[in-house]
């Protein structure tokens, strides 16, 4: 009878159909995983020792590292690293940056992974492209992980109709995600930025700290403020009695 625990091809065939059980793990086997679970678990707490250290904190206790603990902190310091230059690349904007047409391809097309693009197409004497420009110049020193562009209309796009001002594009790895065009969709000279942001968070262009839109509660406000002018049924009633 064949031995089900040989190294052979055909054992290893009938092992991986489940008809033969496992192969038995010699002990010698057995105690190089022991030794190795031994270092993988001894490697997981030096990281975790240091894990709350800074970059700069690792280098400064460098010297108190036992052989031992090189590896992992080796490991570790790559990993934290690597984190910190996408969270710099990811925070390299901060501002409105003018662009013409010739830049747009390199600008919004190719701005990278990851990276959203806020794009406002507007014109000098428009007074509601003025304020977003002003709005947008605030949005970008709070979301500086967002890319935020302006561009003269026509200069971006030939013969863009002035009608279509300001026009809000945002871009999510070169394609559009959402469009705002014209005046009445930002609700006139009384944008507050707020709402502009919540639009744009909508977009999925920033993740904003708003817990719900703020133009809701200007226009609950509103309501409420026409409810209390409005006369009662009780006051309608006493009216008609007066009349009687």
């Amino acid at each position: 009878m064949q031995d089900p625990n040989a190294d052979t091809e055909w054992n290893d065939i009938l092992r991986k159909k489940g008809i033969l059980p496992p192969k038995e793990k010699t002990e010698d086997e057995v105690n190089e995983e022991a030794l190795e679970q031994q270092l993988l678990h001894q490697q997981e707490s030096v990281v975790k020792t240091y894990e709350s250290m800074t970059l700069d904190e690792l280098d400064e206790n460098e010297d108190d590292f036992s052989d031992e603990d090189e590896a992992a902190i080796e490991m570790y310091r790559q990993k934290r690293l690597a984190e910190w230059k996408a969270t710099q690349i990811k925070n390299c904007f901060g501002e409105v940056v003018e662009i013409s047409g010739c830049d747009y391809i390199k600008e919004v097309n190719k701005a990278g992974e990851g990276i959203w693009v806020v794009l406002h197409l507007y014109k000098q004497g428009v007074p509601l492209c003025t304020l977003i420009n002003q709005h947008l110049t605030e949005l970008a020193r709070k979301f500086p992980q967002t890319k935020f562009l302006k561009s003269i209309s026509t200069t971006c796009i030939p013969n863009y109709p002035d009608r279509n001002l300001p026009t809000i594009f945002v871009y999510y790895e070169g394609e559009m995600k959402a469009q705002y065009i014209g005046p009445l969709v930002f609700g006139g000279m009384n944008l507050k930025v707020e709402e502009l942001e919540w639009r744009l968070s909508e977009s999925g262009a920033v993740k904003t700290d708003l817990e719900e839109n703020p133009k809701k509660q200007i226009e609950d406000k509103l309501m409420s403020s026409i409810r209390s002018t409005l006369p009662t049924k009780q006051q309608n009633d006493s009216d008609s009695e007066e009349e009687n």
